[in-house]
């Protein structure tokens, strides 16, 4: 599935608080997953391997480093879990690393919000304007991630360049 994606990632000391700023527009709960993302040596973009209670999922993305609302290219491959797809990733591409956290996962329509712990790194809010369905354009995707910026009243000093996995080489 090929997905525009428009996206801003937060570092915040307390996520309840703004999960419960979030509660008070009444999203969709989809749950708390436990995810280990494996990221693997690339020539191009990022290709994680997702693994969790609750998303399970091959993603490719291309996504430039900056602090603000970003656009991404993704590719998602949705599947069953098994262990032969990782092996066979990490014989052949090797793995370049791996990040472990825990995820609450909310939506408000094609917005999710994800309410990150993260192993080693901390915690961070990530809202990611989805368009998997060619319905929105670009500047409607970044003008919904706009929106939420404003409502969680985060300062662009809070917002965070890279990937987590970027995070996570430099520590």
């Amino acid at each position: 599935m090929n997905i525009k994606n428009f996206e801003f990632k937060a570092r915040v000391a307390e996520p309840s608080f703004y999960e419960q700023k979030l509660l008070t527009l009444n999203p969709k709960f989809k749950g708390e997953d436990h995810q280990i993302d494996t990221y693997f040596n690339v020539a191009n973009g990022r290709l994680k391997l997702r693994e969790g209670n609750i998303e399970n999922a091959l993603i490719n993305y291309n996504r430039e480093n900056t602090a603000d609302a970003k656009l991404s290219s993704v590719i998602l491959y949705q599947h069953i879990p098994d262990k032969a797809l990782k092996d066979i990733l990490t014989l052949q591409l090797g793995i370049k690393i791996i990040v472990d956290k825990r995820r609450k996962i909310y939506f408000i329509d094609n917005v999710k919000f994800h309410f990150d712990t993260i192993v080693a790194l901390g915690t961070f809010i990530e809202v990611e304007a989805i368009d998997d369905k060619e319905a929105y354009t670009v500047a409607e995707l970044k003008e919904q991630c706009d929106k939420y910026f404003a409502f969680f009243e985060l300062e662009k000093a809070d917002l965070i360049d890279k990937s987590y996995s970027d995070l996570m080489e430099e520590i």
